[in-house]
């Protein structure tokens, strides 16, 4: 008899921590196995009991009910099951294999998560845990890394998830040694997937200025199991290694000096105001700006950004240029040891959310807009908007002999001449190029100065007369000279979508005519942005060039040519 209870309870009790995706007739085994397990306990008692009292009868009694209860010829005790019983577990298993796919396909898609295709919770808590920061070895050994050794108290061991990773015990956040540096990680470290059979291993990063943080050898198990001297940065932590490991540790690349390229940290730059140069080009308070650059150096932000503005630099003759505020300007960056992001503002400011200055276009074209007005965007009811030239005078020469393209090149050539040693010492890493209102990549549609009010739609602005020929040309090649108007039922600034015949469901917006119009309204936008760009890209040769875009209501920087 008791081998055949040794039979029954023999069975391990690891089948309990089976994967995440077993099959259902799996657990329905594991669950018979359990309830056998159950029936040997209450044997045990039963015989137990019989021992005790020395009693026949009750020892013959136990063992006709022993015989009753194990059916089946291995010994495991079977009970029945309802088929409701088991439908329900059925229906249980695909619903939290549903959940399981919903998460893993969320952490692929959001979180960058590279979990393969039949992953378990053990790949989530790993890669969780590698992204806080930890090492997770194959076999599954986890430690924290070599950054978060100097925040561990002395001789303390480190928690570590068990093989099985069934418990990841809670860390602290230590304090970050930087602003601007992922939250979660202590020094700005780059973490790689190094080719160790999946260990995650981090790389030194360039601002980690302390002794504290310099490059350490993680601990290496050679042939014969032995640790080498790398193993006291990991000792406590990693006890023993089942297995022999032999792990082949790449070079470390070393990063050249805030080359953040391929990394995940993003460098920081500050923008100053507005009008930190006035209209005559001179720095307003050099005093004060230069503290406030010093208390920027010593935040350890990577540099400043600040406008250039082309109605203050060309502000009185055509190709007669000022650069003396923004040389002194970009002389205390330099000695300062900052770097410069510049922004090539072709935009009027002020008038706008967030502009404290007024900041106009050149005054020599603003002479040309007071005998023609049509070099300014203009609305259905024949109003002008200023703020900044009218995409129709791109090929146009209409400003003193040069189209508008021509004016913001030359503009460009300028400031690259000027500051040439800026360029070749690395200090400018970045030109802003601006292309609409505000600088952005949009039309003036919803302009303050003209009485819109979030959340009103706005109205088209393409009714000067070089817009209007170029849309008159568009639609006699397309066989429509009809076509050569704008909408006239598209409502005005404040209008809702719902209250135009235009933009409302159904509305002329996806019609023939609706479609042809809009088509060519966004080819002008696009035609603007590549032929200023080609031109940015000649001019600053080897630079990065940026632009900012409108979508969705939010302003968005984005990175376009190097």
């Amino acid at each position: 008899m008791a081998t055949d209870i040794q039979k029954l309870i023999g069975t391990s009790e690891e089948d309990d921590d089976e994967e995440m995706d077993m099959d259902v007739k799996e657990e329905d085994d594991e669950d018979e196995e359990n309830g056998g397990k159950n029936i040997a306990a209450q044997i045990m008692a039963g015989v137990g009991g019989g021992m005790a009292s020395n009693s026949s009868d009750s020892q013959f009694q136990h063992q006709q009910q022993f015989q009753e209860q194990v059916t089946t010829p291995a010994g495991g005790a079977r009970r029945s099951r309802p088929l409701e019983e088991k439908e329900r577990t059925k229906l249980r298993e695909r619903h939290r294999r549903a959940i399981t796919a919903r998460i893993l396909a969320g952490l692929r898609r959001h979180g960058n998560y590279n979990l393969r295709v039949r992953a378990d919770i053990n790949d989530v808590i790993a890669a969780l845990a590698r992204e806080a920061g930890w090492v997770v070895l194959p076999d599954g050994t986890t430690f924290p890394s070599r950054s978060q050794q100097g925040s561990r108290p002395a001789g303390g061991t480190s928690a570590a998830v068990t093989s099985s990773s069934s418990h990841l015990v809670s860390q602290q956040t230590p304090p970050a040694s930087l602003r601007g540096v992922s939250p979660g990680y202590q020094t700005s470290v780059e973490y790689n997937t190094c080719r160790m059979k999946g260990v995650f291993m981090p790389n030194p990063s360039p601002y980690d200025l302390s002794s504290s943080t310099q490059p350490q050898i993680p601990a290496v198990v050679g042939e014969g199991g032995e640790q080498t001297e790398s193993d006291l940065h990991i000792g406590g932590s990693m006890d023993t290694i089942n297995d022999k490991q032999i792990v082949d540790i790449p070079p470390i690349p070393k990063l050249p000096e805030r080359d953040f390229a391929g990394t995940p940290f993003i460098p920081v730059y500050v923008m100053l105001p507005l009008g930190v140069v006035n209209m005559k080009c001179e720095l307003v308070d050099p005093d004060d700006l230069l503290k406030q650059l010093k208390v920027l150096k010593s935040a350890n932000v990577d540099g400043i950004m600040v406008d250039c503005w082309w109605g203050i630099v060309e502000a009185h003759t055509p190709q007669e240029y000022n650069w003396s505020g923004y040389s002194r300007l970009f002389q205390m960056v330099r000695e300062l040891k900052l770097k410069l992001q510049a922004v090539m503002s072709f935009h009027e400011c002020g008038g706008n959310v967030g502009d404290d200055v007024c900041i106009p276009l050149p005054h020599w074209v603003a002479e040309i807009g007071r005998s023609n007005p049509d070099i300014f965007f203009t609305d259905r009811e024949g109003r002008r908007n200023p703020e900044c030239l009218s995409w129709g005078i791109d090929k146009e020469r209409v400003l003193r002999g040069r189209t508008a393209v021509e004016v913001y090149f030359d503009y460009m050539r300028s400031f690259r001449a000027e500051f040439d040693e800026f360029f070749t010492d690395g200090i400018i890493s970045m030109v802003e190029v601006g292309l609409g209102p505000c600088g952005e990549l949009r039309y003036p549609s919803c302009p303050v100065k003209h009485g819109w009010r979030y959340p009103g739609i706005g109205e088209f602005q393409c009714y000067d007369q070089y817009l209007l020929k170029s849309l008159k040309k568009t639609a006699e090649a397309r066989g429509h000279p009809f076509w050569a108007r704008g909408p006239d039922n598209a409502g005005f600034y404040n209008s809702q979508p719902h209250e135009t015949g235009f933009f409302c469901d159904g509305g002329d917006y996806d019609g023939y005519y609706g479609r042809f119009f809009l088509n060519w309204y966004t080819r002008i936008l696009i035609d603007h942005g590549d032929r200023v760009l080609s031109l940015a890209k000649l001019a600053f040769e080897g630079t990065q060039i940026a632009v900012k875009v409108f979508i969705g209501g939010t302003r968005q920087p984005v990175m376009l040519l190097n």
